[in-house]
Formats: C-alpha cells, structure tokens, sequence
C-alpha cells in the first residue's frame, strides 16, 4: 500500500502557508518587514523526529516580492537563507508545548538579518481569531466559540502539565 505521506503532506503544508499567510497579511507592517527579503528561503526541520512515525518532510517557504511566503520544493539557490530546526524528539511533548504555549527548543542557521526578522514576526503576530470567525458568524457567538476554546486550551494544558509530571523520570509512575 502507498504512502499517503507524499500526497497528504504537500496539502497540508500549503493550509499551513495560507493560514501563515492570513495572518501576515493582517498587519501590514510584517508584509512591509519580508518585502525586502524577496527570493530568501525558509527551511524548518523537525530534528529528531522518531523513526516510528511517518517520515515528516521539511517545510521549505520561499519569501514573495509581496511580502508572504509560498511553499516550496526545494530551497532556493543562493546565500540569505535560514535552516530552523525544531526539537521534535518527543511530538506528544511538542504537542502539548504547543497548546500551553512553551516555546520548543530551537536551532537557527542562516542569515543573521532574515533570523532577526523572523523573530520579530514571532513575537509580534497572532492569530485573533475571534476576529476571524466574526466575519463568519457574527461577533456573539465568535466570542463564545473564543471563550470555549481558550476553556478547553486551558483543561487540555492542565492535563498536560500533570502527564508530564507523571511521566518524568523519578516521579514514581
């Protein structure tokens, strides 16, 4: 039987550069901040992914001369680049990081500017949204569609934070 990861894969990454994209294209200042990095790549490796899943490929964006990404299949030539690559050594771990907010661990190789930039768009931009799914279902519910996942985020990082006290080395489980 054939592998899905080969077709699955390259769709789902392309979600993931529209919703990065989405939420580039809501503040302009961070499109404005790409823009002169044009034709730079964007490699994000997941390191030390366990061989027992399924392979994860790297995401490889490219910057456009608008100032958002695209996906690519290979880095583009040339010097300017950057290599991140993520701890994913545990995924259930880097999950729940996920969820609770914990920043993972983090290598960066590459240009010292475009690294700089990316920083600042990781500090500075988030995804609102409520603001979002206002447009969709108008502004009561979106803010109680809000309020239940900020609820369920919190119970889901409360449960993680007790998995991983249970499972730490020389906590007794």
């Amino acid at each position: 039987m054939p592998s899905l990861s080969p077709l699955l894969m390259p769709a789902l990454q392309d979600r993931l550069v529209l919703l990065i994209n989405h939420v580039v294209s809501r503040e302009p200042i961070a499109a404005q901040r790409l823009r002169p990095l044009a034709g730079r790549g964007l490699t994000v490796h997941l390191a030390g992914w366990p061989g027992l899943l399924p392979p994860a490929p790297d995401l490889i964006l490219g910057v456009t001369a608008a100032g958002l990404f695209e996906r690519l299949e290979v880095p583009p030539p040339g010097a300017g680049g950057l290599r991140v690559e993520i701890d994913a050594s545990n995924p259930a771990r880097l999950a729940l990081g996920a969820l609770s907010g914990d920043a993972p661990s983090v290598s960066v190789q590459g240009d010292a500017a475009f690294a700089g930039e990316m920083h600042w768009l990781m500090d500075n931009l988030r995804w609102d949204i409520e603001d979002d799914l206002a447009g969709i279902v108008g502004p009561m519910p979106a803010r109680q569609l809000a309020q239940f996942g900020r609820a369920l985020r919190r119970s889901l990082s409360g449960v993680a934070a007790r998995f991983a006290t249970a499972t730490t080395p020389g906590s007794g489980a």
